[in-house]
């Protein structure tokens, strides 16, 4: 039986940063991936595949210069998926050589299988060849991560009733297309698909979505994906759904209303991809999400198994499972470590793209703090009439007695990219005069920063006149 100080089983994102983590203190490391190459749902169906999908769409259709040439723009008249399929694989073997390669150059042994408990310090491996392999160690991470929720009333097959995880094999482009669930991973495919020119309907049970975000922002956001045509259906939940003869498919409402569609996209939430871990067996208990409870060490009930990324819930972002696995197999090797940051930015790679970071207006307003708002629209930027913006926003959110920044808020082109001067000062306790009294490349779209800024400025000295 081989031995090792600690195991990893899931080599997404949490993973891949604890096992090399524990190689540089070294340790000796294993990692099991139970998929026929490493770096996990991040690297082969989710945030990957689904970020270059729509970096792809974006440089096909000429979206990023529709403001200057017109809507009617297309750099490529026919996209086709194998258009979109030929950049997604390139990048995705691109980015498991790279992980293979950093694991392999630290000593991690990497196992392909799936890893279950014999006992709280042993593991079977049943490797892809047929093989079962046991594995020992002192400690464990878990990085699993998920899956997707795949409900009965759903008739999924592959094809013109998919999931999430399965966009990536599709074999020909829909003329229609209902997107189930207006969650970040629903919201994102739906305007991708539209900015194909594709009929997309987007069904949610609830009257809103994206709770988390600020509202004004998601207000103008909404106006945007409403006026480019996606057809929003939302205090609306599906009842049945339908595949006919033709292939083609029926959504049927609670309401009574049907609508059709070339194919059906269901992506209403994820669970964890605990199943048959043996997690039980060990008195290890998940919630009914499949998700595991750890504490602020990110250990679990059994002191020597830890948990990190996706499978440990909120707020299940790649950015912070890359950190969620350090910190785990630091804690596990008794190491000394940070905490988790206290602010970390959520994007949401829509079209267009929106990114948040700290307090909402919302948010403000429950906590009764007195603060004051600057906004800017990204068109009126100089950046952003070189570049053809037609919508997009800025919106900051201050303390009026301590001048202190409490959120930042964009929604438009470079969105995510442009966050992390917010998420600087946010964590480093910087103020109002931060970006009143510092230059910024010009033009650029980060000066914005500096035009909302004076935008709170002045609102706040009208109130102290």
């Amino acid at each position: 039986m081989q031995e090792y100080d600690v195991i990893i089983i899931g080599s997404g994102p949490a993973g891949k940063t604890a096992a090399i983590q524990a190689a540089k203190l070294g340790k000796s490391v294993a990692i099991i991936d139970g998929m026929p190459q490493i770096g996990g749902v991040c690297v082969h169906t989710g945030t990957i595949p689904s970020k270059t999908l729509r970096e792809t769409v974006l440089n096909l259709t000429g979206w990023r210069e529709r403001g200057f040439y017109g809507r009617s723009y297309r750099v490529k008249d026919d996209i086709k998926a194998e258009d979109l399929m030929e950049r997604l694989h390139l990048t995705l073997q691109s980015e498991v050589d790279i992980l293979e390669d950093h694991l392999l150059k630290n000593g991690v042994d990497i196992f392909q299988g799936f890893g279950r408990f014999i006992d709280d310090k042993t593991i079977e491996i049943n490797t892809t060849d047929g093989h079962l392999i046991p594995v020992t160690a002192a400690k464990f991470i878990i990085a699993v991560g998920t899956r997707t929720y795949r409900p009965d009333y759903v008739p999924f097959n592959g094809e013109t009733i998919i999931d999430s995880d399965e966009v990536t094999r599709m074999k020909k482009l829909p003329r229609s297309l209902i997107v189930i669930g207006a969650g970040v991973v629903g919201v994102e495919y739906a305007t991708i698909f539209k900015t194909l020119d594709i009929n997309v309907t987007l069904i949610e049970p609830r009257e809103t979505m994206l709770d988390f975000m600020d509202q004004e922002v998601l207000m103008h956001f909404r106006h945007d994906i409403m006026d480019d045509g996606l057809r929003l259906q939302f205090g609306q939940k599906v009842s049945k759904i339908e595949c006919r003869k033709d292939k083609s498919c029926v959504v049927r409402l609670e309401s009574n209303r049907a609508i059709a569609a070339d194919m059906v996209l269901f992506a209403a939430g994820r669970v964890g991809a605990t199943d048959n871990m043996g997690l039980k067996k060990i008195g290890l208990e998940v919630d009914h999400r499949g998700r595991l409870s750890v504490n602020d060490q990110f250990q679990t009930s059994i002191p020597h198994i830890y948990a990190a990324g996706d499978v440990v819930g909120f707020p299940s972002l790649a950015s912070t499972s890359l950190e969620q696995g350090r910190i785990a197999v630091l804690n596990a090797l008794d190491q000394p470590c940070h905490k988790t940051p206290e602010f970390f930015p959520f994007g949401i790679y829509a079209v267009p793209e929106m990114s948040t970071v700290g307090m909402s207006e919302e948010e403000a307003i429950k906590r009764k703090i007195p603060y004051e708002i600057g906004i800017v629209p990204l068109r009126e930027t100089s950046r952003g009439k070189v570049m053809g913006l037609q919508s997009g926003l800025m919106k900051m959110v201050f303390s009026v007695k301590s001048r202190r920044l409490l959120g930042v808020h964009i929604v438009g082109e470079g969105a995510t990219e442009l966050i992390h001067i917010g998420q600087a000062v946010l964590t480093l306790k910087g103020t109002l005069d931060y970006f009143l009294e510092n230059a910024f490349n010009y033009p650029t779209l980060a000066e914005a920063y500096k035009i909302a800024a004076l935008h709170a400025y002045n609102r706040i000295a009208s109130l102290e006149e």
